[in-house]
């Protein structure tokens, strides 16, 4: 459970109110949404798409090297692998190729990510598992309960099971995207749909939210008419969780490896993550709520710079788990995927 608190601070805000509803200004927003759809379909459609993910494994191989070496981008993909991959495989649709593309890009920037900030030592990033690339709408259709692709023994019909989820979104004019991907795992087939809708989003250049992350709370500051008008606290209590959950790991593997099967076992019973995105859609909702009873804008710290600063000076293995742990990034992630105007900031001086 969140707490949230209220401290008022008095002035005539109403008259501020009623003269910020004549400044509004307007943005457009796209937010996207990803469904994951566990779906099945017949012996041949499953060796088709047995066939095109050989190949795919195979394409990306060679693009993620070249990617790699030669700093390339999507359009120089293109140039030096569609001849020759449209001729080394003239069965395969050709917006897989092109989907090839945006896979390989991806897993090079994520690997020179994780390079330059030393988190791996590999010269290459490793590909354990592939998920298809459809480019094009062209290419898929989706139905009432069913999803088409095309591959090179026709159209393949993948059906899924009844997504209330999707239907929700649907219902609310959320509209599908160019791209699909699929990915094949274990008798199932994962279709992973992407929905985006475009928001008008109205604020008040005068108005803000300012948004304190803390350890164990968040702080809120409402400016009206640039004015402080009143600050709330939200009650999450996520560095306590850590610390409880970092010494419930601690008691299950003393003594023992985590591979032991009682140990995964109680581990898996664990459910850390699931309380802290609880805790952080809460939060998000309660921030949303209030930004948009004001018309105001959402100004927050830029976490992910904050949060790498904090861990490398970090001297204690504990602490630096605990920073790692504290879910600030995430939250502004969630802020950033809602109707809302999000100003990220340094927080230096």
């Amino acid at each position: 459970m969140i707490g949230c608190y209220r401290f008022s601070v008095k002035f005539k805000y109403f008259q501020l109110l009623l003269i910020a509803w004549l400044v509004l200004e307007k943005l457009l927003k796209t937010l996207k949404r990803t469904i994951i759809l566990e779906g099945w379909t017949s012996s041949i459609g499953r060796e088709a798409l047995r066939e095109i993910e050989e190949a795919y494994r195979e394409m990306l191989d060679v693009m993620i090297d070249y990617a790699l070496e030669h700093r390339a981008s999507q359009s120089t993909l293109h140039r030096i692998f569609y001849n020759r991959f449209r001729e080394e495989y003239p069965w395969l649709p050709t917006r897989i190729i092109k989907g090839c593309y945006r896979d390989a890009i991806r897993r090079a920037r994520s690997f020179k990510k994780k390079k330059r900030k030393g988190e791996t030592e590999k010269d290459k990033p490793e590909i354990r598992s592939i998920t298809i690339t459809y480019s094009d709408s062209q290419d898929w259709r989706l139905r009432e309960g069913y999803v088409e692709v095309r591959t090179h023994r026709g159209w393949n019909r993948i059906g899924y099971r009844n997504n209330k989820q999707l239907h929700r979104y649907l219902y609310n004019n959320w509209k599908p995207s160019s791209e699909l991907k699929l990915k094949l795992s274990s008798g199932k087939i994962l279709v992973y749909l992407t929905l985006i809708k475009e928001f008008e989003i109205s604020y008040n250049p005068n108005n803000a939210v300012a948004v304190d992350i803390n350890e164990n709370n968040v702080t809120l500051a409402v400016f009206v008419g640039r004015k402080l008008h009143e600050i709330y606290r939200v009650e999450t209590n996520i560095g306590r969780i850590v610390i409880a959950y970092s010494e419930r790991r601690r008691k299950i593997a003393e003594n023992r490896s985590t591979r032991d099967r009682i140990a995964r076992k109680a581990l898996r019973k664990l459910r850390e993550g699931e309380r802290k995105e609880d805790i952080i859609y809460k939060t998000a909702g309660i921030i949303e709520e209030i930004a948009r009873k004001y018309s105001a804008t959402v100004v927050v710290g830029n976490a992910h710079r904050g949060k790498d600063r904090m861990a490398s000076k970090a001297s204690k293995k504990n602490l630096r788990h605990r920073i790692h742990q504290w879910c600030a990034s995430k939250l502004v992630e969630t802020l950033n995927n809602k109707p809302l105007y999000v100003v990220e900031e340094s927080e230096a001086y």
